[in-house]
């Protein structure tokens, strides 16, 4: 009997270290490119010419960011998606728990039939020329706005507050509603408070959906002044030529690659939102679970 248990306790302690093996191959092959990538950034042209950087810079020097720096507009770029990224996602949240807590409520007069509508914008859409047919009409390429409202409410992230909205005890409300505070009452000091996983989940969603926004962006802001981070990089990796670039002035000029440029750029793009994560990753967990169960 002893040596069964034995047995079983060894295939398990076995079947947990292969498992154990399988998910850190997985999370090397998943960091791998983005460590390529910061190495990349950080090394000489001669070593990525002759392909020697794999996961450590070689050469390091610092002469791509410099390139990046070089103009400033990366700088006013970036301003414009902290700007597009802040008031999204904050106009996105706002109006998702407007919609979402009233179509938690059963008595809601036509609640079925909004439900169906918002669930058939999300299977059909307009379409990219009739909505920018609808934006132009109301005056507003050229500004924010045109990115705001059109994705003012996603119905996927509204559907899945509202399942978690139902799941909250009633009686919670009831005791607030007998105390005597208003519907606004409750929602703002104990139907969000208890959200806060759930809240901070989807903040995470809008905020990395603004800041990579780019077809949006390439379609209705035409003002350089007014371009998001995506865009500018784009626009300057697509006039890259092939040959070298040349960076600094006279005896200390260094030659740079097109790939250490764009490596560069991209490690620019994503670093600031990743710093973003780890404040709200315990909160996030939990708020993807939450929203699964109580879907």
């Amino acid at each position: 009997m002893e040596g069964g248990t034995t047995v079983r306790n060894i295939s398990s302690k076995a079947l947990n270290g292969f498992l154990y093996f399988i998910l850190a191959l997985c999370g090397i092959a998943a960091l791998f490119p983005f460590i390529n990538i910061i190495a990349v950034s950080f090394s000489s042209s001669r070593a990525i010419t002759a392909a020697e950087v794999f996961i450590w810079p070689v050469d390091f020097n610092m002469d791509a960011y410099a390139n990046l720096y070089r103009d400033g507009q990366l700088i006013v770029a970036m301003k414009n998606t902290i700007w597009i990224a802040v008031f999204g996602t904050a106009f996105n949240m706002a109006f998702t728990v407007m919609a979402a807590y009233p179509l938690s409520k059963p008595m809601l007069m036509g609640r079925k039939a909004i439900l169906m509508a918002i669930l058939f914008t999300m299977l059909f859409s307009g379409g990219m020329i009739p909505t920018f047919l609808v934006v132009n009409g109301l005056g507003l390429v050229d500004s924010y706005w045109a990115l705001w409202l059109p994705a003012l409410i996603s119905g996927y992230n509204m559907f899945v507050m509202k399942s978690f909205f139902e799941g909250l005890p009633e009686e919670l409300e009831e005791s607030a509603e007998i105390d005597g505070a208003s519907n606004l009452t409750i929602l703002l000091k104990i139907i969000l408070p208890l959200s806060k996983p759930l809240l901070a989940a989807l903040t995470l969603f809008y905020a990395v959906g603004w800041w990579n926004a780019y077809t949006n962006v390439l379609i209705y802001i035409r003002s350089a002044s007014k371009t998001s981070l995506t865009v500018k990089l784009y626009q300057m990796i697509d006039q890259l030529s092939p040959e070298l670039l040349t960076s600094g002035e006279g005896a200390l000029q260094t030659l740079i690659t097109p790939e250490g440029i764009r490596a560069a750029a991209i490690v620019f793009a994503i670093v600031p939102i990743l710093c973003v994560y780890p404040f709200l990753q315990k909160y996030f967990i939990k708020g993807v679970l939450l929203g699964s169960i109580k879907g």
